[in-house]
């Protein structure tokens, strides 16, 4: 009786599966519910669940929800000089900038770093022209559905736009990344640690820090002495510290050290830049 009640059921379960690819579901709750029925089956692993859930609920999000604030962008002058912006540069670690003129709201191009590494073989600096190196810029409003940027991104190649408000201000800043890791989750690039690591100091002299290095372990490093009774992990410590969760490229100091936030979420912080502060 239990094998013919595990037959139906197993059965039952194959065909509400051909039904997700031979019928539309009645609403995208059933199709969410189905997909996690089926990772509890084994049939889906969790990391397929999360990038088809993230690839489905991305076309209920806009532009405001991910965006870089204004007050967090880090842009360039059309006036500056070579030596000038390079710093900047340097320290942000980003690889395409806003280009301004008088002005936030009046942005003119977009740099790409990349651009800027011949210049840095050639002893001719005095001829730099920004203006020539200038990349179009893309101008998208806040209401924008983060599916259709994402469209947009991967028709035209571009991969940074400008989010404009309603009076045509510049709001912030939206890059694919942004929109990519709504749906895969964390992207780490280059200047992330490893795996295996929680703490890497860079050529610079600043160090990388994860958001879930233990305050012990921070401590034992630095020689700090962060107490670890309230706060497991350097994220809660520096959270509270803010008084509310940061978001990427905010700054603050705290102990010596200068905190500035290079990757963070709605949820939590993960990767923290610390420069040693002159005493």
């Amino acid at each position: 009786m239990s094998e013919d009640r595990s037959s139906n059921e197993h059965k039952s379960w194959l065909e509400r599966i051909a039904q997700v690819f031979t019928h539309e579901p009645k609403n995208r709750q059933e199709l969410l519910e189905l997909l996690r029925e089926a990772h509890d089956n084994k049939l889906l692993d969790g990391e397929a669940l999360s990038i088809i859930e993230g690839a489905i609920q991305v076309a209920d999000l806009q532009v405001r929800d991910i965006m870089v604030p204004r007050s967090q962008i880090i842009s360039i002058k059309a006036t500056d000089r070579l030596r000038d912006l390079l710093p900047i540069i340097i320290e942000a670690a980003h690889s395409r900038y806003p280009v301004i003129g008088e002005s936030l709201d009046e942005v003119i191009g977009v740099l790409l770093a990349k651009d800027l590494l011949p210049l840095l073989l050639n002893d001719e600096r005095s001829e730099f022209d920004l203006r020539a190196m200038l990349h179009p810029v893309i101008f998208v409003p806040e209401s924008k559905r983060l599916n259709v940027l994402l469209h947009d991104f991967r028709a035209n190649h571009n991969h940074m736009a400008i989010v404009i408000d309603e009076y045509g201000g510049v709001a912030g800043l939206v890059t694919i990344e942004d929109v990519l890791e709504q749906i895969v989750g964390d992207i780490e690039d280059e200047h992330d640690i490893e795996e295996d690591s929680c703490i890497r100091q860079l050529p610079s002299g600043d160090y990388l820090v994860r958001g879930l290095t233990p305050i012990e372990q921070f401590n034992s490093f630095f020689n700090t002495e962060f107490p670890d009774n309230a706060f497991d992990t350097v994220a809660g410590l520096i959270m509270s510290h803010f008084g509310h969760l940061p978001k990427r490229n905010e700054a603050t100091e705290l102990e010596g050290f200068r905190w500035r936030v290079v990757n963070a979420d709605s949820r939590r912080v993960h990767l923290l830049r610390l420069t040693r502060l002159n005493n």
